[in-house]
């Protein structure tokens, strides 16, 4: 019993010997690990600070001019398009150009089928030639010489020429007439056809533009913006438009702002482009305008923090952050308007300010 239990406890001792090892490895292990935390935070700390203090960016606040940007997604559109229509449903029996095809002023572009059309004037022509001799008719049983029709009264002509249903032909003539023209379609101006909708020997349709003729050569896009910002908008502005698909930017001018805004608070505006390549009607792009506003304190977007739900800006006194309770105004991409809380001639504070309470010792960079 004795030698048992001597084997019992010197193997629990055993045990508990290599238990104390492995724990005691990975304590060791434990302690790394936080002196490596530690020493990532020393390292990080002392990259923003000197001896406790943070390091902090300054400048001068003086006047300077801001420009005040207005971002918005627009629509490039061409300011003259067409839609060309046929009046008559009859089959496209020539077909002269295709959809992206460059045309004149002028050019013919497609015609119709005048079979019908022809067929009908001349039986026009023919019911006008009887009308004539059945208004002379009547002329003759009133007493008049229907040759000399400045001796026939003007009521009496009128009668006659309603009788016999001239008056009736000849607006039909006419309406024929302009249907024959209108079955050639021709370009109104210089452009670019899109929108072909008709085919050579296919019936042209009434209901639908045949094509839209869109002159490229002056494109101008419409936009939005906001309801505040409308009073800072004008005629004349610059806009800077870059499409959402690439390719060079393109400037123009504010041309129309409507007098209305929309359930969503939205103002819309147009502006002339000038002179851009690669830009296509019905494009989307990004429409920035640009309004100097003149010269005004502005500090950096950085310098403004949020303390206790109010804006701050920290300045610099005598090696100590002050506290600044502000009230900004305009801003744009990287700089805000400040109306109130500082005057010019202050040392702002830029930059290491995240952190910062009142009266806090720091280190100007």
């Amino acid at each position: 019993m004795i030698d048992m239990n001597g084997i019992m406890i010197k193997t629990i001792t055993t045990a508990a010997v290599v238990l104390t090892m492995v724990g005691g490895g990975c304590s060791s292990d434990k302690s790394k690990g936080e002196d490596t935390v530690s020493a990532k935070k020393t390292a990080k700390l002392s990259s923003s600070s000197e001896g406790g203090m943070p390091v902090v960016k300054t400048m001068k606040l003086t006047e300077r001019e801001i420009t005040h940007d207005m971002v918005s997604n627009g629509k490039i559109m061409a300011r003259e398009t067409a839609d060309l229509y046929f009046r008559s449903s009859e089959p496209v029996s020539e077909l002269w150009v295709r959809e992206g095809q460059r045309v004149k002023r002028g050019q013919k572009l497609a015609r119709l089928d005048l079979f019908k059309l022809e067929s009908e004037r001349a039986r026009l022509l023919s019911e006008r030639e009887k009308s004539i001799l059945d208004m002379q008719d009547v002329l003759i049983g009133q007493g008049y010489d229907p040759a000399d029709k400045a001796s026939v009264p003007e009521e009496v002509l009128r009668l006659a020429r309603v009788r016999s249903g001239l008056d009736g032909i000849e607006t039909s003539i006419a309406l024929n007439k302009k249907e024959i023209e209108q079955s050639t379609l021709t370009a109104p101006f210089d452009g670019v056809v899109a929108d072909l909708k008709v085919k050579r020997f296919g019936i042209a349709p009434t209901s639908e533009p045949a094509c839209r003729i869109i002159n490229d050569g002056g494109m101008q896009v419409e936009f939005t913006v906001l309801e505040s910002e409308l009073p800072l908008l004008h005629i004349g502005d610059g806009v800077e438009v870059s499409p959402f698909a690439g390719g060079n930017s393109c400037r123009g001018k504010v041309t129309e702002i409507n007098p209305k805004v929309d359930e969503k608070g939205l103002v819309k505006a147009r502006a002339s482009l000038g002179s851009c390549g690669g830009m296509i009607d019905g494009m989307n792009a990004r429409v920035r305008v640009s309004k100097n506003l003149g010269k005004r304190l502005v500090v950096p977007k950085s310098a403004v923090v949020l303390r206790s739900g109010r804006e701050v800006v920290f300045t610099l006194e005598e090696g100590k952050a002050m506290w600044n309770y502000v009230t900004t105004g305009i801003e744009n991409l990287d700089s805000r308007e400040i109306l109130e809380g500082l005057t010019a001639g202050q040392t702002v504070i830029t930059d290491g300010n995240e952190n910062l309470a009142h009266q806090t010792p720091v280190i100007r960079h």
